[in-house]
C-alpha cells in the first residue's frame, strides 16, 4: 500500500507562481513513476506531468513527461531522500485552475491517487 498526500494549492493571479507538494508513505520502493494529472470542473482528469525512476539499461537518470499545455511552465521533480514530489507551476494561466492530484505507480502497475489539491489562478 501507498499513501499520498498533497499541499500547496491555494490562490493565484495569472501569471504567479505555486510550487505543490505530494508526500508519498507505506511502500515507496515499489513506486516506479510519480506524477501530477488534475481534473477542472466538467471535464476529464488529465495529465500534467510525470518522473520515472532510472532503468539503469536504457535511462541512467529520472525521466520526465509533461503534458504539452504546461511544458515550459510547469517543472517536476523529486526528492528521494524525503519521498517526496514537487510540481512548481510558473507562469498560471486561469485554464491551469484545476484540483491536482498526484499519482503513483508500482512497478506491478497498480496506482494510487492523492486527495487532490485545488489550484485557482484569477485573470
Amino acid at each position: 500500500q501507498v499513501q499520498l498526500v498533497e499541499s500547496g494549492g491555494g490562490l493565484v493571479q495569472a501569471g504567479g507562481s505555486l510550487r505543490l507538494s505530494c508526500a508519498a508513505s507505506g511502500n515507496v520502493d515499489s513506486i516506479n513513476t510519480l506524477g501530477w494529472f488534475r481534473q477542472a470542473p466538467g471535464k476529464q482528469r488529465e495529465l500534467v506531468a510525470t518522473i520515472t525512476r532510472p532503468d539503469w539499461i536504457y535511462y541512467s537518470s529520472d525521466r520526465k513527461n509533461y503534458a504539452d499545455s504546461v511544458k515550459g511552465r510547469f517543472t517536476i521533480s523529486r526528492d528521494n531522500a524525503k519521498n517526496t514530489v514537487y510540481l512548481q507551476m510558473n507562469s498560471l494561466k486561469p485554464e491551469d485552475t484545476a484540483v491536482y492530484y498526484c499519482n503513483a505507480q508500482q512497478r506491478a502497475g497498480t496506482i494510487y491517487w492523492g486527495q487532490g489539491t485545488q489550484v485557482t489562478v484569477s485573470s
